[in-house]
């Protein structure tokens, strides 16, 4: 009798194990913030083992079922898809959730070129990525303002909306020639990463409205520009050539001269009758005729 009697009991106690172990269940939310701690109701009675699958790492965590199990911020940093596993009495459940990226707060902008001509439209261009603070880029739409300043003035603004966490621009290079402080930044972030900054230098564009004087002298024809200069102002770097060019009946005369200190002066063979003219790339200046009496 007394073994009939502990047979029934063990039967009881496997049953009573099987049952705990199928009726241990858990709550998790469809949706949680990445980086924040957050709570799993369980049902149930006895131990078990919670195990997270998350894309960078995989955490476990002993449970007492029928309390709540605390998830810590780190188990959670990364967003994307979770598979939560609790383990008990031999058997497992299994549910998935999804950790979504927090707040912006960090940046990683683009610029490009390094180097532009001063007045051009949508030379520069901008790319910026939006993260949060455990850098999950933020797919939600969030706003980005877009800065270009030359010597402390400011030539350009305005704020883009992300798409999947990118916001992209093009600027107008400004007027002034000098290193532009391209600037891209999250409105209202306090974080040092919330805004970045990346220098674009401004140079003088082509030659504006290029004038050069002639002199005859005893040995040559002296030619000279003007200060060379492109249309917003700004001086022509030293070492830019400038090619005046003398035709008469002897034929065609070319010098290339550089720019010194704003001016480009040659020296053309003497001529009764010549005509001379001056430019620099692709941009003409105006032309002179030279005779013996002039």
């Amino acid at each position: 009798m007394r073994r009939v009697i502990l047979a029934l009991l063990t039967i009881a106690v496997c049953w009573f194990a099987s049952y705990a172990a199928h009726a241990a269940e858990f709550n998790l939310p469809k949706q949680v913030t990445a980086g924040k701690e957050f709570s799993v109701a369980t049902s149930g009675s006895g131990d078990g083992v919670l195990v997270l699958i998350g894309p960078r790492a995989i955490s476990q965590h002993k449970v007492r079922l029928g309390d709540a199990i605390s998830i810590s911020d780190e188990d959670v940093r990364a967003a994307g898809r979770y598979i939560a596993v609790l383990r008990a009495g031999g058997e497992s459940n299994s549910k998935t959730f999804f950790a979504a990226a927090g707040k912006p707060g960090k940046l990683t902008f683009l610029a490009r070129p390094s180097r532009v001509p001063a007045g051009k439209q949508d030379v520069i261009s901008g790319v910026a990525f939006v993260f949060d603070q455990h850098d999950n880029l933020v797919l939600a739409p969030s706003e980005v303002r877009f800065d270009l300043s030359v010597g402390g003035k400011q030539s350009a603004s305005r704020a883009v909306t992300t798409k999947n966490g990118i916001a992209w621009t093009r600027m107008n290079s400004g007027s002034t020639q000098g290193a532009a402080q391209f600037v891209a930044s999250l409105p209202g972030a306090e974080d040092e990463e919330a805004t970045v900054r990346r220098v674009v230098q401004q140079v003088a564009a082509e030659a504006c409205n290029l004038r050069m004087r002639a002199q005859r002298t005893e040995r040559a024809i002296v030619v000279e520009t003007e200060p060379v200069k492109d249309c917003s102002g700004n001086s022509l770097p030293d070492g830019t050539i400038v090619t005046f060019t003398e035709v008469d009946a002897a034929g065609r005369s070319t010098v290339d001269a550089r720019i010194k200190r704003d001016i480009a002066r040659a020296e053309l063979p003497l001529s009764d009758n010549a005509a001379i003219s001056v430019a620099s790339g692709v941009v003409l200046g105006n032309e002179l005729h030279m005779g013996s009496g002039k």
